[in-house]
């Protein structure tokens, strides 16, 4: 049976948030608009309650909490929905990063495209934005500043607190796409200088097409997002739809696990990653970026097309070269391209990435196979 090693694309559902999400899939699966019967009333209490837990991860209010399909439409809220704003007051200047996932890139230039100006920070082949970059890079008219917490590529954990400390006395909104370590690395998320955070179930443990994104007030003041779609007055009318109730107590569920058990997790996680580095060795493997996540590894083998390495582990161990979202893409990744990766170790570039529930992995068959194309 192939073993999954790729956590950082989806994980699995927890067995926990499993039995949550079947629940009001199949036994409570009332509509939480619907006031009017105990159908309704018990998939209002389930919602809000995941609500609580959700901003319970980050210390937020449970009101700042708005329910979203994942990462994806929460980064496009959060900086689509400022455009208003930022024209009103006149402030039309952005600051982000070269390895920022497409999700948060692409909504960005379609700011450029309406006049807006974004300044881009570079990194090293630590994969890590330095605070100074920032710092250098503010203007009277930033408005917005979005780098992201723990890449996806690599699982280099960026500088939270000290891009929080920049930010201390300038008005900018600070936007954290959160993907990569809601749930898995939650202190730095309770700055609150933070005040937009974008999350994603399905990376941590609860199901697909659920998310949020967490807008923390200033003071009474809330950001002054604007809604990209309409139709109904859901999440305080940010996010107009049917709430799907069965995904979003999974995601609750899965945030309250991610609290009671982060430890245990991330000690497992640590000690197969250990034992991977050392494995990986045995091949000459170069570690692609600095102070990673316990759950990930990007590597290149020197010799060895990613592509082919993939091919001769299909049915041992699944594995990818990138981010899900441009799998289909072979143009060059654009987060090592930014870190200053030679061509070969960008086509080497091989991603590893497991979780609390991953199994045994079966190095001495995947060191033998990786050997034959050496």
């Amino acid at each position: 049976m192939t073993v999954y090693l790729d956590c950082n694309a989806t994980t699995p559902m927890s067995p926990e948030v499993s039995l949550i999400v079947g629940r009001y899939l199949m036994e409570e699966f009332g509509n939480a608009g619907s006031r009017t019967h105990e159908f309704g009333v018990i998939a209002k209490q389930a919602v809000e309650q995941a609500r609580q837990f959700v901003a319970e991860v980050v210390d937020a209010e449970k009101s700042e909490v708005i329910f979203t399909s994942g990462a994806t439409e929460s980064n496009n809220l959060a900086i689509l929905g400022l455009k208003d704003y930022a024209e009103k007051i006149g402030k039309k200047h952005i600051i982000t990063t070269r390895i920022e996932h497409k999700a948060v890139l692409e909504p960005i230039e379609e700011l450029v495209k309406q006049g807006f100006e974004v300044t881009y920070l570079n990194t090293d082949g630590s994969g890590i934005v330095s605070a100074k970059q920032l710092s250098a890079s503010l203007r009277a008219d930033t408005f917005l500043v979005s780098i992201m917490h723990v890449n996806n590529e690599t699982g280099s954990i960026q500088q939270i607190e000290d891009y929080c400390e920049v930010l201390s006395e300038h008005e900018a909104f600070f936007h954290v796409d959160a993907a990569q370590s809601f749930g898995k690395l939650n202190l730095p998320l309770r700055n609150k200088r933070l005040d937009l955070i974008s999350v994603s179930g399905h990376k941590f443990y609860a199901p697909k097409g659920v998310g949020a994104l967490i807008c923390r007030r200033r003071g009474f003041k809330k950001p002054p997002l604007k809604a990209l779609m309409f139709g109904g007055g859901q999440e305080k009318g940010l996010r107009p739809g049917t709430l799907p109730v069965a995904l979003i107590a999974g995601l609750g569920e899965a945030a309250r696990q991610s609290i009671l058990n982060a430890d245990e997790r991330h000690k497992r996680c640590e000690v197969i990653k250990l034992n991977a580095i050392e494995r990986l060795h045995e091949l000459g493997a170069v570690i692609n970026g600095a102070n990673t996540m316990p759950h990930v590894l990007n590597f290149s083998i020197p010799g060895l097309n990613s592509e082919t390495a993939m091919v001769a582990l299909k049915g041992l161990v699944a594995v990818s070269n990138g981010s899900a979202c441009t799998s289909s893409s072979y143009t060059p990744s654009h987060v090592l391209t930014a870190m200053g990766l030679d061509e070969e170790n960008i086509e080497n570039a091989i991603r590893m990435s497991w979780c609390y529930m991953t199994k045994d992995i079966p190095w001495d068959q995947i060191i033998d196979k990786l050997k034959q194309y050496l």
